[in-house]
């Protein structure tokens, strides 16, 4: 699915990263999001290989980049980011521009806040911050998106109820964000069920999800009360029908950034999966302009 990529393995006091690399120049950092792997970038990294190193793991937990210190603080998304900076420390890379989409751009502008000095821009791929995300929060969201509710109750309810049928939670999660499970090449489906299945993968994504609705809302506030803002080139994609109670999302990241630029794209959710050539489009002069 990654031709010219490499195996990504490497290892850090806190995680064995897992997933793919490949290409040369400036590196590229991109980050899946629930409930998928590094393979929701199937499409889109082969495109950016030609002139940048694009490195593209499974998150802490996720698939098969194993958490290998338990103990601890919770897997927020500062956590994450930090693990994140850690692993290109590890690959050589001390500047990057992070992509991230769904919980992996929740991960990639908190590395952007935390890490400034090392992100040359971020694009976020239909996602707000999860400060503006509890601000909207209504009862159509919460019957759209009920995980965000059911992931974050605490410790091991939710990860019982995902134990009874981890392939019914899994398939009714990617039916609702790609309208139908025939979207996905059928290896694809098989191997982001196999992850799903793994009782490690499913605790990780509750502990993200606990994560949005404690310390990470938190960190958050405290960013957007205090002014701090990403230094870095923002870009931000979306599906043409979202709307963030009358606002787009390139107006809210225009409250967390002074350098932002977007489009709408015809497309659901997973826009990187099924409208792959206008992701790509748009961020080629994105990554043009800001990758260094």
């Amino acid at each position: 699915m990654f031709n010219g990529f490499e195996t990504l393995a490497v290892e850090t006091p806190q995680v064995r990263f897992s997933g793919v690399m490949g290409g040369k120049g400036p590196a590229l950092l991109l980050l899946h999001g629930y409930p998928q792997t590094h393979l929701t970038w199937r499409f889109v990294a082969p495109a950016l290989i030609e002139n940048y190193t694009v490195v593209v793991p499974d998150l802490p937990g996720y698939g098969d980049s194993e958490i290998v210190e338990r103990d601890g603080p919770r897997w927020t998304k500062r956590r994450v980011a930090a693990a994140l900076a850690a692993m290109m420390d590890v690959l050589g890379h001390d500047r990057f521009t992070v992509i991230g989409h769904d919980r992996g751009a929740r991960v990639g502008y908190r590395m952007a806040l935390d890490f400034a000095a090392r992100v040359a821009g971020y694009a976020s791929v239909t996602v707000i911050p999860t400060y503006d995300v509890w601000q909207t929060v209504d009862m159509g969201f919460g019957m759209g998106a009920f995980h965000w509710f059911m992931l974050a109750q605490e410790h091991d309810l939710p990860e019982r109820l995902l134990a009874s049928d981890p392939d019914a939670f899994i398939d009714a999660a990617l039916k609702g964000m790609a309208g139908s499970l025939d979207r996905f090449e059928p290896e694809v489906l098989e191997r982001y069920r196999a992850a799903f299945r793994k009782p490690s993968v499913r605790h990780a994504i509750c502990e993200d999800y606990r994560s949005a609705a404690r310390e990470d809302l938190a960190h958050d506030t405290f960013d957007k009360e205090t002014g701090h803002k990403l230094a870095c080139p923002v870009m931000v994609l979306w599906p043409q029908s979202r709307s963030d109670h009358g606002k787009t999302p390139l107006e809210v990241w225009r409250g967390w950034a002074d350098d932002v630029t977007g489009a709408a794209i015809s497309g659901g959710h997973l826009l990187q999966e099924f409208s792959s050539a206008d992701v790509i489009e748009n961020l080629l002069p994105f990554v043009e302009r800001v990758a260094r």
